[in-house]
């Protein structure tokens, strides 16, 4: 394997091990302070440290702390072994503006390349989600058409069933002449 196609692969899957990092919270994408301080290459302690010396640039657009029924499920939805692995603390959960914000505070060259790759994945991802939005909205249309369907052929079938089940013996009368009695 090339040189060239290595760095490819290895960039592949770096990019694979920080998506696997962003969660949906809140109904918002977010990364955890732990994963950011690892991609970041210090201790979480010291992200929390310098974001608590600098509150006034993460408004809550930026950064929230989880509660701790969030973070239970974020603990039982996405494999996380235990809350020990949000290093003893409720974690912050940092948006895309925050992750930005936090490579502004951190300052230092790994922290501003990964945060610009980091950045990128969301800006990537956003963009896939509109790209898929308009095949989202065809599914919908032809799941509405499905369900007309539905209704039609459950019709055809009460309908054909009616023709199948016989119908109660009536006494019949007779056709031809009739003769009347005197």
């Amino acid at each position: 394997m090339s040189t060239s196609a290595g760095n490819r692969m290895e960039a592949v899957l770096a990019d694979q091990e920080i998506t696997g990092r962003i969660l949906l919270i809140r109904g918002q994408r977010v990364m955890l302070d732990r994963d950011l301080a690892q991609l970041y290459g210090m201790q979480p302690f010291r992200l929390r440290e310098q974001v608590k010396r600098n509150l006034e640039r993460f408004p809550k657009s930026f950064m929230f702390q989880l509660t701790a029924s969030e973070l239970r499920e974020v603990v039982s939805q996405f494999a996380i072994p235990s809350h020990t692995y949000a290093g003893g603390s409720v974690p912050y959960a940092f948006t895309e503006h925050g992750v930005l914000m936090l490579a502004n505070v951190l300052r230092s060259e790994r922290a501003v390349q990964m945060s610009i790759r980091i950045i990128e994945l969301f800006v990537r991802m956003r963009e896939m989600v509109f790209t898929h939005q308009d095949i989202l909205h065809k599914l919908e249309r032809i799941e509405e058409k499905v369900a007309a369907h539905d209704e039609d052929i459950g019709t055809l079938f009460d309908h054909i069933r009616e023709m199948l089940t016989p119908a109660p013996e009536q006494p019949r009368q007779r056709i031809g002449y009739k003769q009347y009695e005197r």
